[in-house]
């Protein structure tokens, strides 16, 4: 499967904004999704992730309850909502795809996930 994410851009602290991720090439709903980020000097974190049927989702504590990850199978896409943004999120926002055959679980490892997006930038200013 390949992914393309789109939506990043540059933003102030307090706005919104919402990333997305199609999928092409696959069978959507065979995979558990997440949205990692990864700032300079840094490792690459998972900050959300969704199961195969969206019934579950994972948030990293830094982004729980400001961010909001879904997924449209119907349109092969996973969205990752962002608001209340600080300038700690500025970081480089990768989507990726876990082949799972459990439709519940969500991996945080990272290298569980075969198939990555080519990231998209997040800078939020003061």
């Amino acid at each position: 499967v390949q992914l393309q994410a789109s939506g990043g851009g540059l933003v102030q602290a307090g706005d919104s904004l919402r990333l997305s991720c199609a999928a092409f090439g696959g069978t959507f709903d065979t995979y558990a999704m997440g949205w990692f980020r990864q700032a300079p000097g840094k490792e690459r974190e998972l900050v959300a992730g969704i199961s195969r049927s969206g019934g579950s989702t994972y948030y990293a504590d830094s982004v729980s309850g400001r961010f909001t990850i879904s997924r449209d199978n119907a349109k092969n896409t996973v969205y990752l909502q962002m608001n209340s943004l600080k300038p700690e999120d500025t970081s480089v926002y990768y989507c990726a795809a876990d082949k799972l055959m459990s439709t519940t679980v969500i991996f945080t490892n990272r290298n569980r996930y075969d198939y990555w997006g080519q990231g998209t930038q997040v800078t939020v200013s003061s």
